[in-house]
């Protein structure tokens, strides 16, 4: 097979291949052929090919840590895999490489971004709010107490039963993913919520006999999606405009953890994580915080700051 250079005779048949072939949009072909163009510079230039049957697993993975190091996001290293791993899947499906060597190349994982979190004030602001007047307002007070003194989802608060709760001893015994039973402490705040509700709030909403924790206004079991819509307009009526999910007081619960110097591990078990690289963002977020913590307090972050205006 003779050499040919990397970036002619194939890529413009390759062109061809995307237009004929596969069909694509034009505005798709020109950005595959822009990326491959540069590919093909990468490997003549640093990898001193000339003959693109000749590239390898290792000379693609260099080129992709180039692009690492040129802090390109995953989206755009994305694209420009996807149009090498179909470039040199077409030489291989037309007989012109003898093997495909970016089958087995991944694409990078998509960055999970992390979660919301309420700061303690804001926290703060929502429990006050709450109006304990009515039957009612003490279950909203007792679940929201609840759930932030505890960190649970929001299906295992709206499943419990009064035999979970251990005011006298401050905790509750919650069953998590898999049937998995762990037993969670609970704060002073959290405990006087949860008497005074069930003391002069939930003989009200009961309406039969039963040892759900939590009733609604018809004296059933309150839903998860009508305890998500409450946090929302909660949180709402509060001025909070973040971007509320069923889970932002679970991850607020445990980033104040984090922040009041908590171990890592105790988090895990709090929150019932099977794996504790699940629990580990919530690292991500503390650093987070700190940094802004620091930018916004720390002499030197606001002299340098100010000298940049």
């Amino acid at each position: 097979m003779k050499d040919r250079e990397v970036s002619f005779y194939e890529f413009s048949d390759f062109r061809y291949h995307l237009q004929t072939d596969k069909r694509l949009s034009s505005n798709t072909v020109s950005a595959y052929m822009t990326d491959l163009e540069l590919y093909g510079e990468f490997l003549v230039k640093y990898q001193n090919l000339r003959d693109i049957t000749m590239v390898n697993e290792d000379h693609i993975n260099k080129y992709i840590a180039s692009l690492k190091r040129a802090n390109m996001s995953k989206q755009t290293i994305s694209r420009k895999i996807i149009a090498i791993k179909e470039f040199h899947k077409f030489l291989y499906s037309e007989k012109i490489s003898d093997e495909d060597p970016a089958k087995f190349i991944d694409l990078p994982k998509p960055s999970k971004p992390l979660p919301v979190v309420l700061s303690k004030d804001e926290i703060n602001r929502m429990l006050e709010s709450i109006e304990t007047d009515t039957p009612l307002g003490l279950r909203n007070k007792a679940m929201i107490e609840t759930l932030y003194a505890s960190g649970l989802r929001i299906s295992e608060l709206v499943g419990l039963s009064t035999a979970d709760i251990h005011l006298r001893e401050k905790y509750i015994v919650v069953v998590g993913k898999g049937n998995k039973e762990r037993m969670v402490p609970l704060g002073d705040m959290a405990v006087l919520a949860l008497r005074n509700y069930i003391e002069k709030g939930r003989p009200f909403l009961s309406k039969k006999p039963g040892n759900t924790l939590f009733y609604n206004y018809q004296g059933n079991s309150i839903s998860r999606q009508s305890l998500y819509k409450y946090i929302v307009k909660l949180a709402k009526d509060n001025g909070i405009e973040k971007e509320i999910s069923p889970h932002t007081i679970r991850h607020s619960f445990a980033t104040h953890l984090l922040e009041g110097g908590t171990d890592l591990r105790i988090v895990q078990e709090l929150l019932g994580h099977e794996d504790i690289s699940t629990t580990q963002i919530y690292t991500h977020i503390d650093r987070l915080r700190l940094k802004e913590m620091y930018e916004h307090t720390h002499p030197l972050a606001l002299k340098n700051k100010k000298e940049g205006e």
